[in-house]
């Protein structure tokens, strides 16, 4: 099923029509029957962590992977009974500093979440990602965003390894999603 939903992801989010708009059809026209309420999927990250990033300076290039590692926090907050929330990420670095905002927004029709994220370096949100999670602690997103001019689909997997910690990795592919390269890792510990 997931090599079957990477294959459509890939072939609807590289259809030549303006990103927004083919994220959000692509992620609506894969949606499948919604099974169970996910509303609150993310309920178990509402708190403050601990956060640890590393973040691939280099991605798609080829060359030796240069990761950049920075530790902060990340503040989660429900917003409307839980069908939303809001996260405040604020991490630093030898690199610099990575401070935004991310707002997940649950869809009941289609049963999946869109995650958009704004640093606070340009003031610009990126591209969303849609998806959900499979009922046992783990989700996953996919979208389209563009990167050095040229398309890229995004996948960005979201576990919750126990009631104290969970991981985001984030992985860009350039092959309709029959590889992918890791270019975010974060892993957040309950204060």
């Amino acid at each position: 099923m997931a090599a079957t939903m990477i294959g459509r992801f890939g072939a609807l989010f590289l259809l030549a029509v303006s990103p927004l708009q083919g994220a959000t059809a692509a992620a609506e026209s894969v949606a499948a029957p919604v099974q169970r309420d996910g509303q609150h999927d993310f309920d178990f990250e509402t708190d403050t962590w601990t956060t640890n990033v590393r973040v691939l300076r280099n991605p798609l290039t080829g060359a030796a992977p240069v990761w950049a590692e920075y530790s902060g926090t990340s503040v989660v907050k429900p917003v409307m009974n839980g069908r939303a929330n809001l996260v405040e990420l604020a991490v630093g670095g030898t690199a610099g500093r990575i401070e935004g905002v991310s707002l997940r927004l649950y869809n009941p029709r289609t049963g999946q979440w869109s995650l958009n994220f704004a640093s606070f370096r340009d003031g610009l949100l990126t591209a969303p990602v849609y998806g959900g999670f499979d009922g046992k602690g783990s989700g996953t997103f996919y979208g389209q965003d563009m990167l050095d001019g040229r398309a890229i689909l995004v996948r960005f997997v979201i576990t919750q390894v126990s009631p104290r910690e969970a991981r985001f990795v984030q992985a860009y592919s350039t092959d309709g999603g029959i590889t992918w390269e890791d270019n975010w890792v974060a892993v957040d510990t309950r204060r």
